[in-house]
């Protein structure tokens, strides 16, 4: 069977093809995972974004190959995770745009759509390393671009491809002495050798066995000899400890303010860490970058907008429970002078609590309180002389005390019961002063700040004079009910109206998981007017339970 040109259905076909023979092997890439440092496994972030990727195209009832390829790409970008992923994406983002206009792909067509997809990937990356992903890519469109001149069979054309992205992938530990000294070839390549593998089986209509090691991946073979790839990196060789990836949703005012430049975003962020990958259209820009201090990059971002889809994952914790070195941990690194140790629910909250200056923040709150043992674990992690816990909830301060009396380090506990006095107590922190000293000014700063919060009643009750049905928002001013009304909205009015006096200056809005984007702005609009002399910082906090956390002083 001869075929000359590749419609829409087709290129769909192969998508699905090959999203289907990455999902059936990506335990088995992520076994090869060796560079640059583990961050969430390779194989299972391909198959994720290339998941998202098929999703997209499955929903898209079109012939129209570019179409087809457009879904995939925006599909590929919104679902990519890792290094891996979004390179993927990025590769087919330039081959979405290298189709543009057409119905149909000839040979030279789709070997022109490979080469735009390589430009589109290494443009993305800061610092493109070859022996990887990249590599393979690139290898396998320049034979592409070869072939194309003196073949005409889709089906042909693309076994070269993949003969060509094999051989690439072979010589990848060459490239790399890692790969070498571990005996593997690079995981991101073998990725997309299977999804090249997946493509041609559709053009054939044949099925792929379950089994990689069927179908050419006996490259793995040498990393049977060793427990895991990982094994061959100390966890503390990694200099920036977590993967951060993010999304920035572009707001028109944040742009007239401060003009976005790809270029200058991806050399500033580049300062703060490495494996830097930065995507962008008219409307997001997709970061993925490995990072000491993840709550800095995510502060840079938000210069232009709105931050969605965020991701912070320890690459550290990461490593040491791959290869068991967990206990091993604490000696890893020198004690630093000084850390905070604190408590939040919601990833917005954080990464606003790392930015300003966390060492480790504790997952928990209210409905799921921490234990002495997670706070002691806490401690243990952050691996300083000196640690300040902030509890911010009432309900933690208990379990502070005893992890602090239990620790061996000099610890104090600076008694915060909400997340604005958290915040508050971390901003008044100076690291050339004593623990002691540190910890009155912060206890100072955090009995100055008043919270508020905004939730929902579970049951009808009756307090302070105040009449609660079940369901109902209420407006918690420093503990006590102070609003209640059916209409979120309404009862945040009412609350705010309890709150921001004359003398008032700052409200923090903190907005939570319940609460999107064009809620929060209608909220800023409504203080900006009502309380003009009152400057107004929003935050995506993502935290559960309460729509909104206020902070007034």
């Amino acid at each position: 069977m001869t075929v000359r040109t590749l419609d829409g259905r087709t290129f769909a076909q192969m998508v699905l093809s090959g999203a289907h023979h990455l999902t059936n092997n990506a335990k088995k890439i992520d076994a090869l995972n060796v560079f640059p440092v583990p961050d969430g496994d390779t194989g299972t972030n391909m198959n994720l974004s290339m998941t998202s990727g098929a999703k997209e195209v499955k929903n898209t009832k079109t012939d129209h190959v570019s179409e087809v390829a457009q879904a995939f790409a925006k599909g590929l970008l919104m679902g990519a995770r890792g290094n891996s992923g979004v390179i993927l994406s990025q590769l087919f983002r330039g081959f979405a745009k290298g189709t543009e206009k057409k119905h149909e792909l000839t040979v030279k067509d789709l070997a022109e759509a490979l080469d735009s997809g390589v430009a589109t990937a290494y443009k993305a990356v800061m610092k493109p390393v070859e022996g990887t992903i990249l590599t393979v890519a690139k290898d396998a469109a320049k034979i592409a671009v070869k072939e194309a001149k003196r073949e005409n069979d889709v089906i042909v054309f693309m076994e070269k491809v993949l003969k060509e992205a094999k051989a690439s992938l072979k010589r990848t530990p060459d490239l790399l002495p890692v790969l070498k000294e571990v005996g593997v070839v690079d995981s991101g390549g073998q990725g997309l050798v299977t999804i090249y593998e997946g493509f041609l089986a559709a053009l054939k209509g044949e099925e792929l066995p379950e089994d990689a090691s069927d179908v050419g991946m006996d490259e793995m073979v040498n990393a049977e000899h060793h427990k895991i790839a990982q094994d061959f990196m100390n966890t503390s060789d990694i200099e920036f400890g977590y993967c951060t990836e993010f999304m920035v949703k572009f707001e028109k005012e944040k742009v007239d303010e401060n003009p976005f430049s790809e270029e200058d975003f991806r050399n500033e962020l580049s300062d703060h860490g490495d494996s830097l990958l930065v995507v962008a259209d008219d409307e997001i820009v997709k970061v993925h970058v490995h990072a000491e201090y993840p709550g800095s990059v995510l502060t840079i971002g938000q210069r232009y907008g709105s931050l969605i889809n965020m991701k912070i994952e320890n690459m550290r914790e990461q490593h040491t429970s791959i290869v068991g070195e967990k206990e091993a941990k604490p000696e890893l690194k020198e004690k630093a002078e000084y850390a905070i140790v604190t408590v939040a629910m919601g990833s917005g909250l954080k990464a606003l609590l790392e930015s300003l200056g966390a060492t480790v923040v504790i997952e928990g709150g209210q409905t799921m309180n921490p234990s002495t043992q997670d706070i002691s674990d806490a401690i243990k992690e952050a691996n300083a002389k000196n640690v300040l816990i902030l509890p911010n909830n009432k309900n933690i301060i208990m379990a502070a005390d005893q992890a602090a009396d239990l620790a061996e380090e000099n610890v104090q506990v600076v008694p915060t019961k909400t997340i604005p006095q958290g915040i508050s107590a971390m901003l008044a922190f100076h690291p050339d002063a004593g623990i002691s000293e540190n910890k009155e000014a912060m206890d100072q700063a955090r009995s100055q700040v008043k919270t508020g919060q905004v939730t929902y009643a579970v049951r009808d009750t009756q307090i302070d004079g105040i009449t609660i049905e079940n369901g109902n928002f209420m407006g918690i001013a420093d503990g006590k009910i102070k609003a209640t009304h059916q209409d979120k909205f309404e009862a945040v009015k009412a609350l705010l109206a309890e709150m921001i006096t004359e003398d008032d200056e700052i409200l923090t809005i903190l907005y939570g998981e319940d609460v999107n984007d064009e809620e929060a702005k209608e909220l800023v609009d409504f203080v900006e007017e009502t309380y003009a002399d009152v400057e107004v910082e929003l935050h995506n906090g993502n935290q559960p339970i309460y729509s909104y956390i206020f902070s007034v002083e």
